[in-house]
């Protein structure tokens, strides 16, 4: 049986109860097409240890290993855009890096045991570097880190094949925009053709291959 709840005083204290494995499913079974899509945004506003993440994280794993297993640099490639698109903020710390550490673990294990000593330390590096910018703490509702700062989220956008572009954005714009014209992604607005809904980033970096971001520098 799955525990829902790490303590008695955290329930009482910030009302964390987690969702079941079999809700989970069934929730996502809601955007089954969403969950089939490798560079389709989740956001979970209140993550705790990941359960959402983690199934989303398996579910787009399991579509990329079926098309690219036999290509390694394209599963590097895609696995990496599947892991930038996914978000989530929590209140405590100690589940923020509790949902990093699963969702590194899940791509970890397959990778290594897709393409043992051809595997990169390069990508599992990139792949710290956005899980540490994805997965933040900070309070959803307030829209502000631990220490009242605005929440920043990163984009991270595939160029000219192997090379990423990252922009970076506040969530109170992206959310005040989403808010203007629904769509079902985190970023979608960024994409429309009326200027009147592009979200305007707060910062933009030069092109990098995607094996290399984790020796970017946020300066």
């Amino acid at each position: 049986m799955e525990n829902q709840i790490k303590s008695k005083q955290r329930v009482k204290d910030h009302g964390e109860v987690f969702t079941p494995q079999n809700i989970v499913n069934d929730m996502l079974d809601l955007v089954k097409h969403e969950t089939e899509r490798i560079e389709s945004r989740f956001l979970e506003p209140a993550c705790g240890s990941g359960n959402f993440l983690v199934e989303v994280l398996k579910r787009k794993q399991s579509l990329i290993e079926k098309r690219y297993k036999k290509e390694q640099l394209s599963y590097e490639k895609y696995i990496l855009i599947a892991i930038s698109s996914i978000y989530g903020i929590d209140l405590l710390e100690d589940n923020v890096l509790e949902a990093r550490k699963r969702l590194f673990e899940i791509f970890d294990t397959q990778y290594t045991k897709l393409y043992k000593n051809n595997s990169k330390d390069e990508l599992r590096k990139s792949i710290k570097y956005i899980l540490d910018r994805n997965i933040i703490v900070g309070n959803a509702l307030t829209l502000q880190t631990e220490d009242k700062k605005p929440i920043v989220f990163s984009e991270w956008s595939l160029v000219n094949s192997n090379m990423i572009k990252r922009r970076d954005f506040t969530l109170d714009h992206l959310l005040e925009v989403e808010n203007t014209k629904p769509k079902d992604s985190l970023f979608a607005s960024s994409y429309e053709d009326d200027p009147a809904f592009i979200a305007k980033p707060i910062k933009e970096y030069k092109l990098i291959h995607f094996l290399k971001i984790g020796q970017n520098d946020d300066e």
